[in-house]
């Protein structure tokens, strides 16, 4: 959808569309009142000022919106689509070994225990060895820090939504014809 379409829509069908980028709802209601924007650079500019300055709780909300990784098989079938990706980026990437998924969700249930939320990461690009690397770094942190550690890549992922948004065609906005991100 080009930025005069997203100018065009009425509230609650823009607020529809930015709830794909992420939900936390102050953010939402944010972005809809910060319409109309001028270009996709203004966009993305508004995004992150109305990331600023969430509490704690809408942190939470926006984590909430994403589904945590699950058994061995969904990560199994995750990073065998991504791996031609990732190993034609860089040179002897590592393919996601048994071993290693089987770590990554282990410390993913570690990680939602000892934090109460799930891990936030800006997967795009990150092979399952890459994500164990990064999750066993952060782990070790203190909740206070991992707020706000998953809150950056919360932000990196919105930015990510707000782009694929933007470069998709529009669709019509109605509540039972919501498009996926």
């Amino acid at each position: 959808m080009e930025i005069s379409a997203l100018n065009k829509l009425q509230p609650k069908a823009a607020q529809l569309e930015f709830m794909q980028c992420c939900t936390a709802n102050v953010w939402v209601e944010r972005m809809v009142a910060a319409m109309p924007f001028s270009s996709f650079d203004t966009l993305s500019a508004q995004a992150d000022i109305n990331w600023q300055g969430l509490t704690e709780a809408d942190y939470l909300q926006a984590f909430e919106g994403h589904p945590k990784i699950g058994d061995v098989s969904s990560l199994r079938e995750k990073y065998r689509s991504t791996e031609k990706i990732a190993a034609g980026e860089q040179s002897g990437v590592n393919t996601a070994t048994e071993k290693t998924l089987t770590q990554l969700k282990q410390l993913n249930d570690d990680y939602q225990e000892k934090f109460a939320f799930i891990f936030i990461v800006c997967a795009t690009g990150k092979t399952a060895s890459q994500m164990l690397e990064i999750l066993s770094q952060r782990i070790v942190n203190e909740r206070s820090d991992e707020i706000i550690n998953a809150a950056e890549e919360q932000r990196k992922i919105l930015q990510i939504r707000i782009e694929k948004m933007i470069a998709l065609p529009a669709t019509i906005n109605t509540a039972s014809n919501v498009k996926e991100i």
